[in-house]
């Protein structure tokens, strides 16, 4: 059963291409995206069963050992979370928008799923410091309380690690930027 995700994040692009081959050969785990980021980072992420997403990042982690700046496992992770990260969201209908912006892309990826959970907003994009300085954010949408819930509870999360930059929730996005989003 595929319900977990796993994601290490790595200062060194070498040593994150070396642990990423080696979390895919440690556990039955596929791999979702493996890429280096700004500036000069590797971020490589994994899915699969719970049990084999925290054998494949314990491994990670082992091989990685002072190369790792973060990393995250999530268990039963939203499936929203995947198209987000993967620009194949299909939303019809853009209302209220909210946007968390991050120096940091596990706790990131954890808010996002915080959100979703939280209420019914549904997320447009999960962007993780590829040409953006390092920097994460995502995008949400749906009615002005399920996104201002959403986003209490989504930037707690980045408060707390200490990497918020700033969020912001718009009401009534202008028909023009709408169309931007879809």
């Amino acid at each position: 059963m595929i319900n977990a995700i796993g994601f290490v994040e790595l200062n060194s692009i070498a040593k994150g291409m070396e642990v990423a081959d080696h979390m895919l050969k440690t556990a039955n785990v596929q791999l979702m995206l493996s890429t280096a980021t700004c500036p000069g980072k590797y971020i490589t992420l994994i899915y699969g069963d719970v049990g084999s997403v925290e054998n494949s990042i314990k491994a990670g982690k082992e091989l990685g050992k002072a190369f790792i700046l973060d990393d995250l496992m999530i268990p039963n992770v939203d499936e929203q979370i995947f198209s987000a990260m993967t620009g194949s969201t299909s939303i019809d209908k853009i209302g209220a928008i909210g946007v968390i912006e991050s120096l940091a892309m596990a706790s990131l990826i954890v808010a996002a799923d915080t959100c979703v959970k939280a209420s019914g907003v549904q997320l447009l994009e999960l962007r993780l410091g590829s040409g953006i300085g390092g920097k994460s954010y995502v995008v949400m949408t749906g009615d002005i309380s399920e996104v201002n819930a959403s986003m209490d509870a989504g930037v707690e999360i980045i408060k707390e690690s200490g990497n918020l930059v700033y969020y912001a929730v718009i009401p009534a996005p202008h028909k023009n930027f709408k169309s931007t989003l879809l």
